[in-house]
């Protein structure tokens, strides 16, 4: 099968054929329909997590995935071949990625029956920013009427985490800078915008001198955003690994290590498909496209980059 690797570390990433997985015990796999780029991707592709995680050369990169089961491993329930699935790759290694034309999933984690009516490229953006973005806006344990700071908010991430803000009641602030930017965030449900090219916290603290009960750190320097925090308030991240690492007197820290479980992925199709949340996608390539497509994303997004193998 065709595959997006990273053959050894130090090397580019590249397109190449690859043996077809085999499904191995309580393993499913699935006909790759489509997959979508996150930060985690170029990561691996960089070589950051070399000495992080166990790296399977060569390494088929992606996370995200949306397609059709078309085999089914040993011990295996409540999956069949021809099902419509999608979800998020997890496995404690790394070189079995959704780039590529199959990949093998376990069905304990990662993985969910995709319903009628969300397509493909659709459902290859929902799982790993929908996951980051359900588990920070638990989180943060937003009440009607209390101020957010959602930092990163155009992202994929980012633009989840505003509409589930918004429809909770909660009045959002949200990063953004181009006029572009500017009016997704409008649409997603943010009340007030600040630039997030010039000091946030001193925008946000301009118009809310004690500051915002939540701040949602997706992008930027949590430091530098402490002090949009009000006292007592909470400081949700997904880029900070421990409480210890950003000392904030009087403020509760909560990293988020998102976990896709086949509840938070049912609930994203169901908040998609009732229209409680929608997902924006920026640009669409193909396999071969591959590195375009990390180019892409690493300049900005404005909701996701979807590869699509259909």
């Amino acid at each position: 099968m065709r595959a997006v690797v990273l053959p050894e570390f130090g090397s580019p990433v590249e397109v190449r054929e690859v043996d077809v997985p085999e499904p191995e015990a309580g393993e499913v796999r699935v006909r790759v329909s489509a997959a979508s780029v996150n930060g985690f991707d170029l990561a691996v592709a960089n070589g950051y997590l070399n000495g992080m995680m166990e790296h399977r050369f060569p390494v088929v990169l992606g996370k995200d995935f949306a397609g059709t089961v078309d085999a089914v491993g040993a011990g295996v329930e409540g999956f069949a071949v021809g099902d419509r699935v999608f979800g998020v790759v997890s496995k404690s290694f790394l070189g079995d990625g959704s780039f590529g034309e199959y990949v093998t999933v376990p069905v304990a984690v990662g993985i969910a029956q995709l319903p009628e009516g969300i397509d493909s490229t659709t459902a290859a953006a929902l799982g790993l920013a929908g996951t980051a973005a359900v588990d920070s806006f638990d989180a943060a344990d937003l009440k009607k009427g209390q101020w957010v700071l959602i930092a990163g908010a155009t992202g994929g991430v980012g633009n989840q985490v505003v509409q589930l803000a918004a429809k909770a009641g909660a009045k959002v602030i949200a990063t953004a800078h181009s006029e572009q930017e500017r009016a997704q965030v409008t649409e997603l449900g943010a009340a007030e915008i600040v630039d997030y090219a010039e000091d946030v916290a001193a925008q946000v603290r301009a118009a809310h001198p004690e500051g915002v009960d939540v701040v949602v750190h997706l992008a930027g320097d949590p430091a530098a955003l402490l002090s949009a925090v009000s006292e007592g308030g909470r400081f949700v991240s997904t880029l900070v690994g421990s409480p210890e690492q950003l000392p904030a007197e009087g403020v509760t820290v909560l990293p988020i290590m998102a976990s896709s479980t086949p509840d938070t992925l049912v609930r994203l199709a169901e908040n998609n498909s009732t229209g409680h949340t929608t997902v924006t996608i920026q640009q669409i390539f193909e396999l071969g496209s591959a590195t375009d497509a990390f180019a892409a994303f690493g300049a900005g997004t404005r909701g996701k980059i979807v590869i699509s193998l259909d």
